[in-house]
């Protein structure tokens, strides 16, 4: 391979790490941000500290074995939405009951 060829290909397998890279850091905030979310709903609702939400979020996790992110969008689906599936709604009383004063309280009536 001549010098300036592999220059060019040097560059572009950096260029594609780069992007990959940035693609990581978005789904990272990205995510971040769904985290805090559904932890400011379980000190909204469950009157339990931040601490004691994130706990609440992983407990959650480790008992359904679902992606801690994933347990926070279905947490801010609920909100939205009222609907959590069951699995989720009985794991996350109990991590409440655990960590904080309440249970859960039912959803909206429209």
């Amino acid at each position: 391979m001549e010098p300036g060829a592999r220059d060019s290909h040097e560059e572009s397998d950096r260029i594609f790490e780069l992007e990959a890279e940035v693609q990581q850091l978005k789904e990272a905030v990205t995510s971040h941000a769904v985290v805090d979310q559904a932890i400011g709903m379980m000190v909204a609702l469950g009157r339990v500290s931040p601490d004691q939400g994130w706990a609440v979020l992983k407990d959650v996790s480790q008992h359904t074995n679902i992606k801690l992110r994933n347990v926070a969008e279905l947490i801010l689906v609920w909100g939205r939405d009222g609907d959590i599936p069951q699995n989720i709604r009985v794991e996350l009383e109990e991590a409440l009951d655990r960590r904080g004063p309440a249970q859960i309280p039912e959803a909206p009536t429209e």
